[in-house]
């Protein structure tokens, strides 16, 4: 993941050439590089829970804060007690991922989720490696193109898909105290919108020590004998 984002991120900064017939292909190359961002945050998440490299927290520490400095600059040091925060006030008002106020209004609580997670210091530390990129040679064009826009979709998926979806206010009500939906889609979906954070929410709540890639099994594990067979 990180091998195919850094080989995105460098070529496009530094060596896409803009055509008319580029046009298409970048816009491919945007959409691949925001997923693959989306799930750097997802490996910094695991990480948080120390399911990346169990019993190893410097290990997780180490990868977390590079994934989220390569995504978009972000702290991992000041996003692991949010994370933790979320989990224990999941639904509530001091629950940093969720909007009190508005908790049905997508505009409204991404306001408040984008303040929460976007800061001064992070926009600083963007800012000096977009100045260290261009006095290498690259275009402003290029790194708005291949950085910021791919960190900002993925900043959508991630609140879209990895938090509205699953923890809004709708006329069904929550399973359990955990206050967490897992949307209706099948396992290809769940992984190419939020790296099964959408589709198996309930199950990450349930169980946030088990990474990413095992929810589905987590999910089989509980259904009954006659459901699994």
């Amino acid at each position: 993941m990180a091998t195919a984002w850094l080989a995105i991120h460098i070529g496009g900064i530094f060596f896409w050439k803009w055509t008319p017939a580029g046009i298409l292909p970048a816009a491919v190359l945007i959409l691949i590089q925001a997923w693959l961002s989306t799930g750097l945050f997802i490996v910094a998440h695991d990480a948080m829970h120390g399911s990346l490299a169990p019993g190893r927290p410097r290990l997780n520490r180490l990868v977390g804060t590079v994934a989220l400095g390569m995504y978009a600059g972000l702290s991992y040091r000041r996003l692991e007690p949010k994370h933790h925060l979320h989990h224990r006030h999941v639904g509530t008002a001091d629950d940093p991922d969720f909007s009190a106020d508005h908790p049905r209004s997508a505009p409204r609580w991404f306001l408040s989720f984008f303040g929460t997670y976007y800061t001064h210091a992070q926009i600083g530390r963007i800012t000096i490696v977009a100045i260290a990129y261009m006095l290498l040679g690259a275009s402003l064009l290029n790194i708005a193109i291949f950085w910021a826009l791919p960190a900002l979709t993925a900043l959508l998926q991630l609140f879209f898909f990895g938090t509205y979806l699953p923890h809004r206010h709708d006329e069904e009500p929550f399973a359990d105290k955990h206050r967490a939906r897992s949307t209706r889609v099948g396992p290809i979906l769940s992984l190419l919108t939020c790296y099964h954070f959408g589709g198996y929410h309930h199950e990450h709540h349930l169980s946030p020590g088990t990474p990413w890639w095992a929810l589905p099994a987590f999910r089989r594990s509980r259904a009954p004998a006659s459901v699994r067979s």
